[in-house]
């Protein structure tokens, strides 16, 4: 009697163990995926926040979870991330979202817009305020799932072939310069162009423009535009903090396990932290550099920034106007950007101040 209870429960055993291994194996799937970045492999910041999202999701996955990166031009143009995302073309992206104000300009405002949030504000938005819930409403739209991953900070003002003295200096110039801040230069005379990292330099060579931004010192330097041209203005009002985002096509993110979608935000905020730390180690030895090389740096003069205020608030406010959408987000956006600049008028200004103006003493 015991022997045959005894072989009953080893035959249950067994088949319990028949039924669990196939559940194991479905929670963690072998998985290939693909994504496409908006950026050259020369630019190890920003590529390089790809490289340490998929090195984290594999290792965090035993290998099970490989994601293949492409660059700007190997499977689609560096402007075409969304797309591809959003057809299914490849399953993930990384980018700037003010590239695709072509389609909504709230897209602009969960990347970077004139006058908006600084880096830390951007991730306490996204992270404590309502900004992922608001990009998590608006990316079904689009049939995408969105998640932090990099900032570059504060942004430098752009390069320039002449002196940008007064407002009526932009008048006419051509300038390549993305996102939303195009809407607000245009306002005052500039002509704007959105083109690609890579296709900058040419283009400040042949002088099909007269001006370019597109980070800072680390990245600019390694785009070269200081070989061509030598006004270096600051600061980027229109970029106080520049949110990059990891596109994920919306069907495929239902799709992965949980586990698996823990690892990828996991993985994704790594990233996000190590791209700003990666921008603010390296900017300032490359300003050296570049100012050593005959770079010639020049500050937006108050009248400049005033004017660009207030070209900025009338584009938002004719924006909001028409679109819902943006009018939601950039609500609130303002009122986030408000209190936080009150508790930084306290603390960090002021201690930030003190620092620089004594940091020689030290």
């Amino acid at each position: 009697m015991k022997r045959r209870q005894f072989l009953t429960a080893l035959g249950a055993g067994a088949a319990v163990s028949v039924i669990a291994k196939p559940a194991i194996a479905q929670s963690a799937p072998t998985l290939k995926w693909r994504l496409t970045a908006s950026w050259p492999k020369s630019l190890d910041t920003l590529y390089g926040a790809c490289e340490v999202f998929a090195k984290y999701v594999s290792e965090a996955t035993d290998g099970k979870f490989q994601i293949q990166l492409f660059a700007a031009g190997e499977i689609v143009p560096g402007l075409q991330t969304l797309d591809a995302v959003q057809n299914g073309t490849v399953e993930m992206g990384h980018t700037a979202y003010y590239y695709y104000i072509g389609k909504d300009p709230t897209w602009a405002l969960f990347c970077a817009v004139p006058f908006g949030l600084n880096a830390r504000q951007q991730n306490a938005w996204f992270y404590e305020g309502d900004g992922q819930k608001l990009i998590d409403e608006f990316g079904k739209k689009f049939n995408t799932y969105n998640l932090l991953m990099g900032n570059t900070g504060c942004q430098m003002g752009g390069w320039f072939n002449k002196e940008i003295k007064e407002v009526a200096d932009f008048q006419g110039l051509k300038m390549r310069i993305g996102g939303w801040a195009g809407k607000t230069l245009q306002k005052l005379g500039v002509v704007p162009q959105q083109i690609a990292g890579g296709d900058i330099y040419p283009a400040l060579e042949k002088g099909t423009i007269d001006a370019a931004e597109w980070v800072g010192p680390y990245d600019d330097e390694k785009l070269g535009f200081y070989k061509v041209v030598k006004y270096y203005y600051y600061p980027g009002w229109w970029e106080g903090g520049t949110t990059n985002h990891l596109q994920i096509n919306l069907d495929k993110w239902n799709e992965l396990p949980k586990s698996y979608q823990a690892v990828v935000r996991a993985a994704a905020g790594a990233a996000n932290v190590d791209e700003t730390a990666r921008y603010d180690a390296r900017n300032p030895a490359a300003l050296k550099r570049l100012v050593a090389n005959g770079t010639q740096l020049r500050p937006f003069s108050q009248s400049v920034m005033e004017a660009c205020l207030k070209a900025s608030t009338e584009v938002n406010a004719e924006t909001s106007a028409v679109n819902a959408d943006f009018k939601k987000v950039w609500d609130s956006i303002v009122a986030f950007r408000n209190d936080e600049y009150l508790w930084w008028q306290v603390a960090e200004y002021t201690y930030d101040s003190f620092m620089i103006r004594s940091r020689v003493r030290g």
